[in-house]
């Protein structure tokens, strides 16, 4: 085995017994490295000269191997108490349970995926790893329907929803109405790209595509589940006008949020309070005040029942002064493992205006949710 550019040879025993053949007197060198150890007479009387080759054969073979095993066998407690303070590399731990074929016993809390010597699955690694750092540093609250989730999430979410729009009494199908993909990729930030949705009316509005967004969440201060079990954040969200009105906006709106949440037994509440501000047209659209809060109960950590309210109050522009509050009652279910770190969990709810003043009532919602 070559290593630092040294040689070093691990005598085998066979060698040794091969040498002990024949009965004439012989002198025998052991080597390692080039580097000669010791002669060994064979000029002894008959009843010792046996007993002292094997004792001496059998020291110079257990000195020579045993350094060779000792690195071996340091290199896997290195790799046993390093990992499991996720610092080593899993390749690197990976490769030494290969040649050993000796399982390293490192507990992770999900089951890592087969390791390669890539530098692709490395990165994978590190970045399940700071997910699950996120996720163990905050509590385990479930998504609700409307209300904006006040933790850091991974997972991919598909939205539809049917409104009645109260002016016509007719219906409209909103479907990828909070569709996307949301990422953690470092434990206090969030990432989440949302594609435009489709709109379908049922009135002679002309169907087509919505607005693009995305959104930015920040964790500022958090623990789990008996620490305290609470979350404070900052968001920032914006729509891109990429759809033509009336299904985009066609204005660049910019919604920065207050998020807080407080978990009390089997009790989760969660709230936030923000704004959409115009990049333009705002003689138009106006300012607006947007507040949400849901309580949910947890049963069995698996059924979530919750009401929601959901307020918007307008500064300016056509709906200067207007406000309108929904009810949401929802129901949701999981998450259901299904496979390894992928996870399904769906849940349905129906807003209800409650106001005098609002643009749609009776909206049905369906939402299904893949975390990872």
């Amino acid at each position: 085995m070559e290593k630092g550019g040294l040689t070093t040879e691990c005598v085998r025993p066979q060698a040794k017994l091969a040498a002990m053949a024949g009965d004439k007197p012989r002198t025998h060198f052991t080597r390692s490295g080039g580097t000669t150890l010791m002669p060994l007479e064979e000029g002894l009387p008959g009843p010792l000269r046996l007993p002292i080759e094997r004792i001496l054969v059998s020291s110079v073979i257990l000195l020579l191997t045993f350094p060779c095993l000792l690195p071996a066998q340091e290199a896997m407690l290195h790799c046993r108490t390093v990992l499991a303070d996720s610092e080593l590399p899993f390749g690197a731990c990976e490769q030494n349970k290969n040649d050993s074929e000796v399982d390293n016993g490192a507990g992770t809390q999900n089951p890592p995926t087969q390791a390669t010597n890539s530098s692709d699955s490395d990165w994978v690694h590190a970045w399940m790893r700071k997910v699950d750092e996120a996720r163990a540093s905050q509590p385990h609250f479930v998504s609700p329907i409307v209300t904006t989730h006040v933790i850091l999430v991974q997972q991919y979410r598909y939205d539809m929803s049917w409104q009645q729009d109260p002016a016509a009494g007719t219906w409209t199908s909103n479907y990828g109405a909070s569709k996307g993909l949301e990422i953690i990729p470092t434990t206090r930030l969030e990432v989440g790209v949302f594609p435009p949705n489709y709109l379908v009316h049922q009135s002679n509005t002309p169907d087509g595509f919505g607005d693009f967004s995305f959104q930015i969440k920040y964790r500022a201060f958090s623990a789990p589940e008996g620490r305290g079990d609470y979350f404070v954040g900052f968001f920032f969200a914006s729509s891109l006008p990429t759809g033509s009105p009336p299904n985009g906006i066609g204005h660049t709106i910019l919604s920065p949020t207050l998020a807080a949440a407080k978990g009390i037994g089997p009790w989760d509440i969660q709230t936030t309070f923000g704004a959409n501000l115009p990049a333009s047209g705002t003689n138009l659209l106006g300012r607006a005040i947007v507040f949400n809060t849901a309580v949910d109960y947890k049963i069995k950590g698996k059924i979530w029942p919750m009401l929601e309210q959901n307020s918007v109050f307008w500064s300016g522009g056509t709906l200067d002064g207007k406000k309108q509050v929904f009810l949401t009652p929802g129901l949701v279910f999981g998450g259901f493992s299904v496979a390894e770190r992928l996870r399904f969990a769906f849940g349905a709810g129906v807003q209800i205006a409650v106001t005098q003043f609002h643009q749609f009532n009776h909206r049905w919602i369906l939402s299904v949710r893949f975390p990872f």
